[in-house]
């Protein structure tokens, strides 16, 4: 039950050495709002390359090509490295077992007519699975698919902004544009968190794309999802050898990065790990050493507080108080001082993350914030502190004789 008069004598003793107490309160507020701030930055940190590639798979693979800048076995620098649809099967035929989704891609630009409205757009030639690799969020119709491949169908899938520039509030979904003065059918209407840039694109099938601008199989680049269920490492292995692969098929330069590399998100989120990693245990390390500090400072003052009312556990005692009430009571101010400046040390922490918010962005960081297992840890960090910095002091007290105790100057 709540003793009111227990804790009237809790404050009464803090009230009697308020500087003490506020010093070791001090202690560990300073201790909790360092270590919200550090565990925000770090989430902060986090957050930002999340958002880097927030409209990418988290397994994806970005396969791209260019010039040559060193001559190999007989062939001069400054070629132009062309894939093409034979690279795309072998790699599924060599890989299928290490693949998800992929997809190619072929760029082009077009004017888009719809009756009067008309603007330029960036289009994507693509595979069905390109929607996977993308995150694309379809808002209406569906996305190309194997038929439209297989038929080289005259389909495309616009951005929710390109609907918007063209159609206004209107429905687009079953509508013919002209892109470039070639009629097509909108069979989808797609959004993407990746942004404005995103949503004012046009997809189209690849195969639509080869035939009627180039009549080849050239491809820009491949986009590859490797099988979630390899390792990091493994899917790191996967990248390389598929690019040394590749390589040696399009008589690459082993040294050549300008003429083909493959951006491997694996290789990032194994360096992102890493480095979160290290920063964990970093804050880890400087907010428990300051949390400790904190703590035997609440002890040392518990200590003084205690040899301060030795009399006083004398008095109880010779009147038939436990040890177990005494030891309650320095424990109960123990967990007061503690809880209440650790919770003030967590209040200030999170709103100074809010305060901050996004400005730090320019430094790779971005929305820092606390997670609640953060909450629920530091309470229970609080409610073990303050426990131990309050029962060993208790306990030596407890354990005093009366007649000791009420000889104590």
């Amino acid at each position: 039950m709540f003793d009111i008069d227990a804790w009237r004598e809790i404050f009464q003793s803090i009230n009697k050495n308020k500087l003490r107490s506020i010093l070791s309160g001090f202690t560990v507020a300073f201790a909790i709002l360092l270590f919200t701030l550090l565990f925000g930055i770090v989430n902060g940190l986090q957050n930002f390359f999340t958002q880097a590639f927030v409209d990418d798979a988290d397994n994806s693979m970005f396969v791209r090509t260019w010039r040559t800048t060193k001559p190999y076995k007989g062939l001069q620098s400054g070629r132009k490295i062309q894939l093409k649809d034979a690279h795309f099967d072998y790699i599924i035929k060599k890989h299928s077992d290490k693949i998800q989704h992929i997809s190619a891609r072929k760029y082009l630009n077009a004017r888009l007519t719809y009756k009067t409205k008309q603007d330029n757009y960036n289009i994507r030639a693509v595979h069905p699975d390109h929607r996977y690799l993308e995150k694309t969020i379809i808002d209406d119709g569906r996305f190309i698919n194997q038929l439209d491949l297989n038929q080289k169908n005259k389909v495309i899938v616009i951005g929710r902004l390109v609907k918007k520039d063209l159609f206004g509030e209107r429905p687009a979904l079953g509508k013919y544009v002209n892109v470039n003065d070639i009629s097509y059918k909108i069979v989808g209407v797609f959004s993407d968190e990746g942004g404005d840039r995103e949503e004012r694109l046009v997809y189209m099938p690849i195969t639509t794309a080869q035939q009627l601008y180039g009549n080849n199989d050239y491809l820009d680049n491949i986009l590859i999802g490797y099988n979630p269920r390899l390792t990091i490492d493994k899917a790191v292995a996967f990248g390389n050898r598929l690019e040394r692969e590749l390589r040696q098929k399009l008589d690459i330069h082993p040294d050549d990065q300008n003429a083909l590399s493959i951006r491997n998100r694996a290789e990032a989120n194994k360096g992102i790990g890493q480095l979160t990693t290290a920063l964990f245990f970093i804050v880890i390390f400087v907010g428990s050493g300051t949390l400790i500090a904190g703590i035997i400072g609440i002890s040392n003052i518990m200590i003084f507080s205690i040899k301060e009312r030795t009399k006083e556990f004398g008095i109880r005692k010779a009147l038939g108080a436990k040890p177990v009430a005494i030891i309650r009571m320095v424990v109960k101010e123990s967990l007061l001082i503690t809880g209440l400046a650790g919770y003030l040390g967590l209040l200030a922490g999170t709103f100074i993350l809010n305060q901050i918010g996004d400005s730090l962005e320019d430094y790779f960081i971005y929305n820092p914030s606390v997670s609640s297992g953060l909450v629920i840890g530091a309470t229970i960090t609080l409610v073990l502190a303050g426990l131990l910095a309050g029962y060993l002091p208790a306990k030596k007290a407890a354990q005093i004789k009366p007649i000791v105790a009420l000889r104590a100057d």
